[in-house]
């Protein structure tokens, strides 16, 4: 177990659970973010990375029959070669499985909190909240101790109900977006139990000032000084999509250049570097600098992540993005914030790259996006340390007509 820590070690001191797993990155991101901001605001607090995969491994029977774990499987399958068309029927598949394995993983998550108790549990996983909450519960039950509060901390903009992050049952919420405390709302959840933040967690270094000389970094990199630059990322896998956005910037002819973060795809930064492509170009693969590599950049392509699109936006980046089929049904929503919020255009295709990338290129219509940026104060990981604070100081009290209920269907949206 990550960071475990035996009951014998953990005397006198608060223990935080921030429960996550590796689908997708930005999961366990958020949940490091948070876990270093909490520690240096709270020195006297034990935090707890705890990876919900190694908490249900004893029933991860996939993992027993292929030898790969389902996280390996939708990361490598799904982001990283682009295969996201149908991930709404295979969200529901993934879901009723959960559900089939719903009493085995309770009793596991009670018998770790049994040996590792905790004074507040933090989820930053969807799918699983029920499970959490109910394996939380019956773990107090067994010990003889207060309930132990359980948040969930929306890591999308907003929810995609049923059973994807908010469940009908006495917990908290920390929400991201007036939708997200909408659906809360839907589901039974007052503002006594619902917290509203300013955005997703960021981690903080993207809130750090970046001091260097941009035209001189860009330069090192083998960039024009000058020239209007393009961040192009696709999360920690990267996508074969960033073939497409080279491409179609180079018969376009547009005055530009970009930088290719291609995260751990090994082929797919092979690839780009072999190409011969008009423009400069600097081509990366995973990388720690996001921060600085952001700053020499002057707007952003990627697909719609609510990490990659709050990241872009602390980073004062006008936002270039996707929305078709292949766009993840959890991720759809995020293209109608950004519209409404005007930080970015939102393209069919990124076939049309071209048409997104050329009002980045004009400076009355930069400095648009960037006066709407600035109107979107995102400090969620400064705002949500304070939240948990009252809650273990103070906690307030649940909702008592949000009882668990096996359906926990939002009114007006079909079961899976």
């Amino acid at each position: 177990m990550n960071d475990a820590c035996p009951l014998a070690n953990c005397i006198r001191e608060t223990v935080v659970d921030l429960m996550f797993f590796d689908a997708g990155g930005g999961h366990r991101a958020s949940a490091a973010a948070l876990k270093s901001v909490l520690e240096d605001e709270y020195p006297s607090w034990h935090v707890r990375m705890t990876n919900l995969r190694d908490v249900l491994e004893p029933i991860d029977f996939i993992r027993r029959i292929a030898g790969v774990r389902i996280e390996d499987v939708y990361n490598s399958l799904l982001l990283q070669r682009g295969l996201t068309l149908g991930t709404g029927p295979m969200l529901r598949a993934t879901q009723m499985l959960i559900r089939r394995l719903h009493r085995k993983e309770v009793t596991l998550l009670a018998g770790f909190w049994e040996n590792n108790p905790s004074d507040l549990v933090v989820s930053l996983i969807p799918n699983f909240n029920r499970a959490i909450f109910e394996g939380l519960r019956s773990a107090n039950a067994s010990l003889g101790k207060p309930s132990t509060p359980m948040v969930t901390i929306l890591t999308d903009l907003a929810d995609y109900p049923p059973h994807f992050w908010i469940e009908r049952q006495p917990q908290y919420l920390v929400c991201g977006t007036d939708e997200a405390v909408r659906q809360a709302r839907v589901m039974g959840y007052s503002s006594q139990n619902t917290f509203l933040t300013s955005g997703m967690v960021v981690r903080p270094e993207f809130y750090r000032p970046q001091n260097g000389d941009r035209q001189r970094e860009r330069a090192a990199l083998g960039l024009s000084p000058d020239l209007p630059t393009g961040l192009v990322s696709f999360g920690g896998y990267g996508s074969r999509r960033m073939i497409t956005v080279a491409k179609r910037v180079a018969e376009a002819g547009l005055p530009t250049q970009l930088i290719f973060l291609c995260g751990h795809n090994r082929k797919l930064r092979e690839r780009l570097l072999a190409m011969d492509l008009p423009y400069p170009a600097y081509v990366e693969g995973f990388t720690t600098d996001m921060p600085r590599l952001m700053h020499l950049a002057d707007y952003f392509v990627g697909k719609p992540g609510p990490g990659s699109i709050s990241e872009a936006l602390v980073m004062d980046l006008p936002v270039v993005v996707e929305r078709s089929h292949w766009t993840m049904v959890q991720e759809r929503f995020n293209t109608e914030w950004i519209l409404a919020r005007g930080v970015g255009v939102v393209l069919h295709s990124f076939s049309e790259i071209a048409t997104g990338i050329l009002p980045m290129l004009d400076p009355e219509g930069l400095a648009l996006f960037r006066e709407r940026i600035a109107e979107v104060r995102t400090r969620a990981v400064f705002e949500i340390p304070r939240i948990m604070e009252s809650l273990l100081r103070n906690p307030r009290a649940l909702d008592s007509d949000i009882t668990p209920s096996e359906s926990n269907v939002v009114p007006g949206e079909r079961a899976a």
